[in-house]
């Protein structure tokens, strides 16, 4: 994988008339997780918003990252339509890659089969999404991501709240994600997800150091 490091100059994001990012710099660099960590509302979800290209910035710069080249999984996810099974779910990741008419490949499907496995899924391949614990969901959302293969994946607390077992299997795919090469990187505020990271960046009052 040929990937840049994604960097932010003097990044600057107002939020309903408020400034929630003040001039922040950053260096996201390829083959290493890095968690921000910071208090509930500190703009970790922002941030990650930022990179993806979700929420344009007033002033400054980022760099390293296009649409195309970023996983998004967000904190909150809403799939519309029929409820989707997981395994459709986790297909969702392939489809970002592909024209709209394309059916899935044979080697998409095993990209999808592939993060089942990872995150412990595949007795649950079956069943709705909206029938799993926090902790399965959680896991199924980030293999949606992981499914997309793509040179940036941003995650917003994907351990909050789950259970040990799923806080494991998570972290294990990041890094395994990043031995990839991406550019992970994920907010968090649980002492392990700090502890296993390569880099942490902490937010305060929408500064970051």
């Amino acid at each position: 994988m040929s990937t840049l490091p994604v960097r932010l100059r003097s990044v600057t994001v107002r939020r309903g008339g408020r400034t929630v990012l003040h001039r922040a710099d950053a260096v996201f660099e390829p083959g290493s997780v890095t968690v921000v960590a910071g208090a509930n509302g500190s703009g970790k979800s922002t941030l990650l918003e930022t990179v993806a290209g979700v929420l344009p910035a007033v002033e400054g710069t980022v760099s390293g990252v296009s649409p195309r080249s970023v996983a998004h999984v967000a904190q909150s996810v809403s799939i519309p339509g029929p409820p989707l099974t997981v395994r459709a779910t986790v297909a969702m990741g392939r489809w970002a890659a592909l024209p709209w008419w394309r059916p899935l490949r044979a080697r998409d499907r095993a990209v999808v089969d592939e993060q089942l496995a990872r995150l412990d899924l595949d007795d649950l391949a079956d069943r709705p999404l909206a029938e799993l614990s926090g902790g399965q969901r959680q896991r199924a959302l980030v293999a949606t991501g992981l499914a997309q293969r793509a040179p940036v994946l941003l995650v917003d607390e994907p351990t909050a709240g789950v259970d040990a077992r799923s806080l494991g299997l998570v972290l294990d795919a990041l890094a395994t994600e990043a031995r990839r090469g991406a550019v992970v990187v994920h907010a968090a505020h649980d002492p392990e997800a700090l502890a296993a990271a390569d880099r942490v960046l902490t937010l305060r009052g929408g500064t970051l150091s």
